[in-house]
């Protein structure tokens, strides 16, 4: 049977889209097969619902709701899953932060919605195809999932995941400073971007169902999806090239430990609500010895752990004892020990027999960029302007 595919300007510009959506799905899909990774089969689902996402749309461009056969697997088929995109955006956002995460089974609620929107659409099917053979659910001949009811539920839907979504990975960024020494490393910069690109997908939905009086009209909401494919295709290109680089690095050498992971400790090792000030200064005295002394903060992947195995204690009383006695989180605490370390040689004048980078390295950062960020932070001059600066006194 031919299938009539009618070629112009909206339906071959989606068709592109349309197409590189099923390559990527194949490609992260193949990844996650390859690696064991939840999170690239997350990613595929994610990418393969987007290219169903606009499938009525480059398929309606080409004449497929003018035919009767055509038109009928656009309206029995719910191509558009608009309840399920959200859901799976958070739950690939929380898979790739958190390694051990996996989907549990109080967590299935997430999908009720979006099964419950299938089950009307096979009523719908064997109501107007089986038992009526007649258009009853489909008199008025308009596609189900481009409905403005379903359209709206489907854009609050996503909205409210990727809310979660971002407090996720606000939680995520606040756990990493507090226990890890080289968090800026691995803030998984991926998902940030990923989560903004998302955002403005909706904010631009919003906007034109806003201003957008003809939002009903098929042939008014080319441009839409025409943006809503760059972004796709951003999505595709820069979450499959984030699934190579996990694949080739992996998940432990990314991050030794799970920031997630809940510590067990023993009554005895737990840590107090609250401590007196003696107890804080006794604390701080310990803390500040062993970093000095045993030099600690050289150590370019110096954990929260790390340091609370050295004093033989748990990760909860160093957190605390960082947090209240310093208020700083631990990532700060260590960068103080470093930058204050870098300042002393730079006064010695190592600067003269060695690289500033070098010194840096030494010191126990491992990036350009880290440090330079650090050095401003506590210095509010940058390494060259203090240089600058010790050379003039």
């Amino acid at each position: 049977m031919e299938i009539p595919f009618g070629y112009g300007d909206y339906s071959s510009n989606l068709l592109i889209f349309f197409f590189h959506g099923l390559l990527f799905t194949l490609l992260v899909l193949r990844n996650g097969i390859l690696y064991k990774s939840r999170a690239s089969y997350l990613l595929a689902l994610l990418l393969f619902l987007c290219t169903l996402y606009i499938m009525p749309y480059m398929l309606g461009y080409a004449g497929w709701y003018g035919c009767c056969w055509t038109r009928e697997t656009l309206f029995f088929v719910p191509f558009m899953q608009v309840l399920l995109i959200g859901p799976v955006v958070y739950f690939y956002t929380k898979s790739l932060l958190n390694r051990d995460y996996k989907i549990s089974k109080k967590e299935y609620f997430h999908f009720i919605p979006a099964i419950l929107y299938g089950i009307y659409s096979l009523i719908v099917f064997v109501t107007d195809k089986l038992i009526l053979d007649e258009y009853y659910f489909y008199a008025d001949q308009r596609d189900k999932d481009l409905a403005d009811w379903y359209q709206a539920a489907g854009l609050i839907s996503m909205g409210v995941y990727l809310v979660l979504s971002l407090r996720y990975y606000a939680s995520y960024r606040k756990l990493i400073y507090d226990q890890l020494s080289y968090a800026d490393t691995i803030l998984f910069k991926w998902i940030r971007n990923f989560l903004i690109a998302f955002l403005l997908l909706l904010l631009l939905r919003l906007t034109l169902f806003i201003v957008n009086s003809g939002w009903g009209d098929f042939g008014s909401q080319y441009w839409y999806y025409k943006y809503f494919s760059w972004v796709f295709l951003y999505i595709s290109v820069s979450g499959y090239a984030n699934a190579i680089k996990q694949a080739a690095l992996g998940a432990e050498k990314l991050n030794p430990i799970n920031v997630f992971e809940e510590e067990t400790v023993t009554e005895e090792e737990e840590v107090k609500p609250s401590m007196g000030e003696t107890e804080i200064l006794q604390w701080k005295s310990s803390l500040e010895h062993t970093m000095t002394k045993k030099e600690l903060f050289k150590n370019p992947r110096l954990t929260l752990r790390d340091v609370a195995q050295e004093l033989e204690t748990t990760t909860k009383n160093i957190s605390a004892i960082v947090n209240s006695g310093y208020e700083m989180n631990f990532n700060d605490f260590v960068n103080h020990y470093r930058i204050e370390a870098i300042k002393k040689k730079l006064e010695d004048g190592e600067h003269l027999r060695t690289t500033l980078l070098g010194i840096a390295y030494d010191a126990g950062f491992n990036s350009k960029a880290t440090f330079n960020r650090a050095f401003k932070k506590y210095t509010t001059l940058s390494p060259k302007e203090y240089l600058t600066q010790l050379q003039e006194n």
